[in-house]
């Protein structure tokens, strides 16, 4: 699959023009030097510092006091007060480390010819070729999730043509130990951090496998000579059991991995590898027709991509989105944070951590419509944990029940609030992701299973919501105080307040989506009576003096100090929502409209990746294109693909790419809307296996802008409709069911 490829000419020079693998636990860097070749090293569990409590027992006492001081409109002072007092402790979390890096320095001449290195998203191979000395060498790595260890078989053809030094080195401390069967074994221990110790150790360990000429080890390097075929085996763990658990056995999950992969066959390894990832990966495919654009190389089509016609980029754009969650994100692994698994930095940006006021959940927006719903189990299982950790936080800051997620989180699972009161001192992100979990669930085959499993938890994040929620003095309105909205300043110098329009708007999803779950359940009388009493109370989206929707209760939008803001919360009802919508609510949906107008479309990566959704919800195609130009641009995207926020970040590739699709099928609860943000340059394509609400699978073909081809399956019985432009038609499916319909049987 030719169209699935990114290609150069040139090595890495950057980390961010490396190319990256993984099988969510492991993941690697790939730079393709012909000389020096370096694979950079991360494992999904490393982070700095150990288990902590960072819940704070004095700032219960002075929420009243913030609170009054916040409805009294002395918003200043109430974040002075609420930054001394309210804040956890530490006032920062834990950040993600890299391991190290396996360093391969080949003998041969420096002048070589015919380069190429390559990243086949069908394979998941990443593979580097070229020409030195009148011999053709070829270098190919793939991490693979079948033996859990990073493979790199090394091949020339001429006989007795590889000679080359293998070191590792790490940032880490620790030493490096020369073993037998040519291996070498970094030993190493994690990193203090905000006053929190290190409590992770980790084993990073290499393999060589030859098949002729001599290996021999010294002083830490692995020498090669004259060898006709060279295997690399590298793996690496750490003592991490579970967020309270650091009882691990690093060096035996590695020297077992390893050994294990040393006895078998090379071949066999990587057709295994490639077999289990094309069972994921080929799920889903996209086409948008395709340009002589598409011969170029990855980075040439990237810098011509806002000014010329690359449909085809586009679609490949969406498969390095999935490829990147199915590398990052597997069942029994950590979920994809801010940076996914790759990071090469001891101080990471932001930490590298999962910042739950967007950028988490925009890494989940992508892998159910995408056909990738296993790659969603880490973040269920994260979910599970928050709520343990989150409710000591609950009951010390708020003497509230049930469980608190502030806008961040780590390894340790640290629920408080972190960075400052204008950062931190949000409370519903734990109710954000319990919303989008319950509403994902509509997508998978057995939605009651996952709905069931996350009762318990949502149950109880619904009851801390209760709990928080106070009344708006002079009117009938509970509003959440304090918060803010994410993570703007309003004009009083400030970002606490009460009740800012994302905060009501995720809370009103997350009771609805609770209610039917809990009247399913039964014996939850007192829950389902207490959402029926807050549900009414919850403040409605308000419409500003400028036509825009309000990102307060109060009309500050054009008053900020930061119009053009990243963040875009207070649209949180357009998209991911489905609260306001160009039929429902057409008059909130035009005031989002002239929010995003204000605001505009310049932003950091994941910004703009958010943008396209809300622009796609809006029916705007042209428009969605334009943005969709902007990240795929070199302002925003580095020559591996990887987003720039900048620096990179993770969350623009994958709400990008679901922002793609959402232009291309949107689907709600009873409604599959085709084509319905379609740009006038994508005229003709397909999409197959596409995941839609009500567990169902969609082929569309289209041409001329309308679709010609349709395939629904059915994984159960479901009732939908089928809308495209003005017409609508409704299909009612048996589990195990296709609905067909072709050109002449659609809208006519």
């Amino acid at each position: 699959m030719a169209d699935n490829l990114l290609w150069y000419d040139v090595p890495a020079r950057l980390w961010t023009d490396a190319l990256p693998l993984g099988n969510g636990r492991l993941g690697a860097m790939v730079f393709g030097d012909p000389i020096s070749e370096r694979l950079q090293i991360n494992e999904s569990t490393f982070w700095a510092g150990g288990p902590y409590r960072p819940a704070n027992p004095d700032a219960y006492g002075h929420l009243e006091r913030v609170r009054a001081l916040i409805f009294a409109e002395r918003y200043a002072e109430a974040e002075a007060l609420a930054e001394k007092h309210l804040m956890a402790r530490p006032i920062k979390q834990m950040s993600y480390q890299p391991v190290g890096d396996l360093h391969i320095d080949f003998l041969h001449s420096q002048s070589v010819t015919s380069y190429r290195r390559t990243l086949d998203l069908d394979t998941a191979i990443a593979t580097t070729s070229y020409v030195a000395e009148d011999t053709a060498f070829c270098r190919e790595a793939f991490i693979s999730a079948v033996d859990g260890v990073l493979v790199m078989h090394i091949s020339a053809d001429r006989l007795r043509s590889i000679n080359c030094r293998i070191s590792l080195d790490s940032p880490q401390q620790g030493q490096l130990i020369e073993g037998q069967n040519s291996q070498l074994t970094f030993f190493g221990v994690g990193k203090d951090e905000w006053g929190v110790a290190a409590a992770l150790r980790f084993a990073f360990s290499i393999r060589v496998i030859n098949k002729g000429g001599t290996l021999r080890v010294s002083d830490g390097v692995i020498s090669v000579d004259d060898a006709n075929d060279l295997v690399i085996l590298l793996d690496a763990a750490t003592s991490f059991r579970r967020y309270d658990d650091v009882s691990g056995d690093p060096d035996g999950a590695v020297s077992a991995r390893l050994s294990n992969a040393s006895a078998r066959n090379m071949e066999l390894m990587r057709r295994d590898h490639v077999a289990e990832h094309q069972k994921v990966f080929r799920a889903f495919a996209i086409d948008l027709g395709s340009t002589s654009a598409a011969n170029e190389t990855t980075d040439r089509r990237i810098a011509g991509f806002a000014g010329g016609h690359d449909p085809a980029l586009a679609a490949l754009y969406v498969q390095f989105g999935r490829y990147l969650m199915i590398a990052s994100s597997r069942p029994g692994t950590q979920p994809a944070n801010l940076q996914g698994i790759w990071n090469e930095e001891t101080n990471p940006p932001w930490g590298s951590k999962y910042t739950a006021n967007i950028n988490l959940q925009m890494n989940y927006w992508l892998p159910a419509p995408a056909n990738l719903p296993e790659c969603i189990e880490p973040l269920v299982e994260m979910v599970e944990e928050l709520a343990e950790t989150g409710r000591e936080m609950a009951q010390m800051h708020y003497r509230a029940r049930g469980w608190v997620l502030h806008h961040n989180t780590d390894l340790w699972r640290a629920t408080g609030p972190i960075d400052g009161a204008k950062w931190g001192l949000w409370p519903t992100g734990g109710a954000w992701l319990m919303a989008q979990l319950l509403d994902l669930s509509d997508y998978l085959d057995d939605p009651e299973g996952l709905r069931r499993r996350l009762f318990p938890i949502a149950k109880a994040a619904a009851e801390f919501i209760f709990d928080v929620l106070v009344p708006l003095p002079g009117t009938a309105y509970l509003v959440t105080n304090p918060s803010i909205s994410p993570e703007n300043v309003h004009p009083h110098g400030a970002s606490l307040c009460a009740g800012p329009a994302m905060d009501s708007q995720i809370i009103r999803d997350f009771l609805n989506l609770l209610r039917p779950l809990a009247v399913s359940i039964g014996g939850e009388d007192a829950l389902v009576s207490t959402i029926d009493r807050v549900l009414p109370h919850l403040p409605p989206d308000r419409i500003g003096a400028a036509g825009q929707l309000q990102e307060w209760l109060e009309d500050w939008d054009l008053e900020v100090p930061e119009i053009h803001h990243r963040h875009v919360s207070h649209l949180y009802g357009l998209y991911p929502s489905w609260q306001i919508d160009m039929d429902a609510t057409p008059a909130l949906a035009a005031a989002a409209r002239r929010s995003l107008e204000i605001r505009g479309d310049e932003a950091t990566g994941w910004g703009i990746g958010w943008r396209i959704n809300l622009w796609a919800r809006l029916r705007d195609g042209d428009h969605a294109l334009d943005v969709v130009k902007l990240l795929i641009s070199p302002e925003r995207t580095y020559t591996n693909l990887f987003d720039a926020h900048p620096p990179f970040q993770i969350d623009g590739n994958f709400g990008g790419a679901a922002g793609i699709l959402e232009m291309l099928v949107q689907s709600r609860p009873g409604e599959i809307h085709m084509l319905p943000a379609l740009p006038k340059a994508w005229p003709r394509g397909s999409l197959g296996g596409l995941r839609v609400r009500g567990g169902m699978l969609l082929d569309l073909d289209w041409e001329n802008g309308r679709p010609v081809k349709i395939a629904i399956s059915a994984a159960r019985d479901i009732q939908t409709a089928i809308r495209f432009a003005n017409g609508r038609f409704a299909i009612t499916l048996a589990a195990g069911q296709t609905f067909m319909a072709s050109k002449d049987d659609l809208f006519v």
